[in-house]
């Protein structure tokens, strides 16, 4: 991944009459180091310079007859790409699979707390519902470009693995319904979990591959062999690693080993101190680097609180922070949002803050095809900025350029 020093992007003189903003005095975070003194300075919605020092001066009296640029002092804070959420099923008191009444408050909460682009991640439902709600959510993705796409998790799924989906409605795919959910999205369907060992899974993943989809193997009982198989039939993410799926067992290696004996396979991890023990998001990072992507999975209780709450058709009950199916008592999503997952990932478990920072930057824009245009504070990449604390709080937010509320 580029990360020149300086550059400007091919259409940044047709951004000339364009508002400008230059950060400055910040450490500046890349995939391999922590930069001091630095500064990043774009122009409409994309990045044109960076640099360190005093520098940025001569960039803004560079501007010109362009309108006056907005200069921040960083005054020492962490400057941070936008966190990408590939995996989120809502917040505000809200789930995406309420449809499109659901998406600006959701959407709103998780960009508060730096997640500057956000996957729509939809659970099981009636095939009818499911491809009504792929179209509104796809109809979000058309008209927002701060939202990715959509994430169809489930109905093909398995039942062993169910979590917090609707049993009598998991089933293998047909080409039918797939067909159907592609021609309901648009071109939007960004990446559909799959149990690869239900009827015609390695053709159904050819078949979403074929159209642009990123598969996931998840919700699945696939042992390792299966497992590599869907990946070599094209799938390329593991969905919630650990999470709906087999575990390492010494003569059963399972998927997680599959996906990390895999190059170029993403695994998805909640860390959220709940679905998976830092320990272990550590031994993770550490088999397979640049490979981790870090996500919410979140659900209505993200940003809202502890109560009672649908997900899908089933019941939930958040408690101290913990959402659990009222029937069988299996976790039903997270209250996490990725801010907190970095403070988890760096302060429980041990990782450095270049490394957590990709998982939430760089590598799911990778998994999705998006990283050469997102993920990144290199010139000519989107201007989604964040401003962190020595804590790593967010203290203030810009998407696509343009400054959102944050949560100080």
């Amino acid at each position: 991944m580029p990360d020149n020093a300086t550059g400007t992007p091919p259409n940044a003189e047709n951004q000339a009459n364009v508002h400008s903003t230059v950060i400055h005095s910040a450490r500046r975070i890349t995939p391999t180091q922590i930069i001091p003194d630095a500064w990043v300075a774009w122009v409409g919605h994309t990045i044109t310079e960076v640099g360190t020092g005093d520098s940025w001066h001569a960039v803004v009296a560079g501007r010109g007859d362009a309108p006056e640029a907005s200069v921040i002092d960083a005054a020492g804070a962490y400057l941070s790409p936008g966190f990408i959420d590939i995996h989120n099923h809502g917040g505000a008191g809200r789930n995406f699979d309420d449809g499109q009444v659901s998406f600006d408050a959701a959407l709103a909460m998780h960009r508060s707390h730096g997640t500057t682009r956000c996957i729509i991640s939809l659970v099981t439902n009636p095939i009818e519902k499911m491809i009504e709600l792929t179209g509104q959510a796809a109809a979000r993705a058309e008209a927002d470009e701060l939202v990715l796409g959509v994430h169809l998790e489930g109905p093909f799924l398995n039942t062993s693995h169910k979590g917090a989906h609707s049993e009598e409605l998991l089933h293998a795919a047909t080409r039918a319904e797939l067909d159907a959910l592609l021609a309901a999205g648009h071109g939007q369907i960004r990446q559909v979990t799959m149990a690869p060992e239900l009827e015609g899974g390695l053709d159904s993943i050819r078949h979403l591959v074929s159209n642009g989809v990123a598969v996931a193997v998840g919700h699945s009982d696939a042992d390792y062999e299966t497992t590599v198989a869907a990946f070599e039939a094209g799938a390329t993410i593991l969905t919630h690693a650990f999470n709906g799926m087999n575990g390492i067992h010494h003569r059963a290696p399972g998927p997680v080993v599959a996906a990390i004996d895999t190059p170029g396979v993403t695994l998805e991890v909640i860390a959220d101190d709940i679905h998976v023990r830092p320990e272990v998001i550590a031994i993770l990072f550490g088999q397979a680097p640049g490979r981790i992507a870090l996500i919410t999975d979140a659900m209505a209780a993200a940003g809202f609180g502890d109560g009672s709450y649908t997900l899908g058709s089933l019941d939930v009950t958040v408690t101290d922070g913990v959402a659990r199916l009222n029937q069988g008592g299996s976790i039903a999503g997270s209250t996490l949002t990725l801010d907190r997952a970095l403070q988890v990932a760096v302060n429980r478990a041990g990782l450095s803050i270049t490394d957590a920072v990709t998982a939430l930057t760089v590598t799911p824009a990778t998994a999705l095809g998006l990283g050469n245009t997102l993920g990144s504070t290199a010139p000519g990449y989107a201007a989604d900025i964040l401003l962190l604390s020595d804590a790593l709080e967010v203290q203030r937010v810009w998407a696509a350029g343009v400054e959102r509320l944050a949560t100080a």
